[in-house]
C-alpha cells in the first residue's frame, strides 16, 4: 500500500470554493482502480488548513491518479486558492 498525506493551506476567501473543488475530486478518486482510501479533512481550529489522505494498492495505481482528468482539473482549479504550495508526504502502509 502506498499512501500520501497532502497538507494544504487555503486563503480564507477561497475556503468554500476549495471544499467544493476537492469534494468533486474526492468523488471521482474513490472510484479509481486501486484506490483504497481518499479522506478529506479540515482543521477545526484553522478552517483554512486541510489534509488529504490518499491510499492506493501500489505505486502504479498512485501514479495513475495524477494523470486522471479529475485530478488535473482539481490541481489547476485550486492552485490560486492556496496560501502556500501544498506539501505531499509519501508513506508506505504497514498495517492494515
Amino acid at each position: 500500500m502506498v499512501t500520501t498525506i497532502i497538507y494544504v493551506s487555503v486563503l480564507h476567501e477561497y475556503i468554500d470554493a476549495f471544499i467544493t473543488a476537492t469534494e468533486k475530486n474526492h468523488e471521482q478518486s474513490v472510484k479509481e482502480d486501486g484506490n483504497l482510501r481518499f479522506d478529506f479533512l479540515q482543521n477545526e481550529e484553522e478552517p483554512g488548513s486541510f489534509v488529504l489522505y490518499e491510499a492506493y494498492e501500489d505505486e502504479e495505481k498512485a501514479a495513475a491518479h495524477k494523470s486522471t482528468s479529475h485530478y488535473l482539473e482539481w490541481r489547476e482549479t485550486v492552485a490560486p486558492m492556496m496560501a502556500e504550495p501544498r506539501k505531499g508526504v509519501r508513506y508506505t502502509g504497514l498495517k492494515p
